[in-house]
């Protein structure tokens, strides 16, 4: 008899136990070394640093830390934001944070777990909003980062492509603010909150709440369920530790 011929008059249950056993291999790397695993990040202060001496920002040491419990080794990857959405939603088994998991990204990733709310606000120095709809009589160009879930938010709420201006994200819009070439910024309120004080002495005016949709910590659209399943319980064994309240502290005390 053939192997094909005996593998093929196995039970369906041994078969099942094979195909299990042979996945598991091929996640175990020669060696015995931790998997790899790319994790994709923007410099987007203080959620996420590329370069500071404290770590890599909230979100950043989360997942790195997450990663860590979990057995896997982290390469850090940075590419400008849009490009690296779609990159990782495009290939297998990548990650990726801080992702806002808002209907358009909903159907182009794998959400492992959330790390941390976050709330949206339109800054001004000089006509507070307490709406969409007073922003969008009130603002003729609004700042937001380039790919960012803000630049989905106001196109999804009705605003302009002339109202919405996009920017790199970083420091651009809160610099464009000063110099007057953007009427308005829509983004994070603590991500604005940790810039604004490094730009200007100027007072910020912050509008009411417009937005909040959760940080993640994502995966590309094929992920394996493993990696899915070892960083969602790594993540939430650090919120119960308070690891995650920590790491947040040292941010943003």
């Amino acid at each position: 008899m053939t192997p094909s011929k005996r593998v093929s008059n196995l039970p369906i249950k041994a078969l099942s136990g094979l195909c299990l056993l042979i996945s598991l291999l091929v996640m175990i790397p020669v060696g015995g070394e931790p998997l790899e695993l790319e994790l994709h990040i923007p410099d987007a202060p203080p959620l996420t640093f590329v370069d500071d001496p404290r770590g890599h920002g909230i979100a950043g040491d989360v997942a790195v830390a997450a990663m860590a419990k979990a057995g896997y080794a982290v390469k850090i990857h940075v590419l400008p934001w849009a490009r690296a959405q779609k990159h990782v939603s495009e290939e297998h088994d990548y990650l990726i944070t801080p992702l806002s998991r808002i209907p358009v990204r909903e159907d182009r990733f794998t959400w492992i777990a959330s790390i941390m709310p976050m709330e949206r606000a339109f800054f001004s120095l000089d006509r507070r909003v307490n709406s969409f709809a007073q922003a969008r009589e009130t603002y003729r160009k609004i700042g937001v980062g380039l790919g960012s879930a803000q630049e989905d938010i106001l196109r999804a709420e009705g605003f302009s492509d002339e109202q919405i201006y996009p920017l790199a994200i970083g420091d651009n819009p809160a610099q464009l603010l000063l110099m007057g070439r953007i009427d308005a910024w829509f983004n994070g309120v603590p991500e604005s909150r940790y810039i604004w004080p490094k730009v200007s002495k100027r007072k910020l005016l912050m509008s009411s709440v417009g937005s909040s949709a959760d940080l993640y910590l994502a995966c590309s659209k094929q992920c394996s369920p493993k990696i899915v399943e070892d960083l969602r319980s790594a993540v939430e064994l650090l919120r119960k530790e308070g690891e995650i309240k920590r790491i947040h502290d040292i941010y943003l005390p």
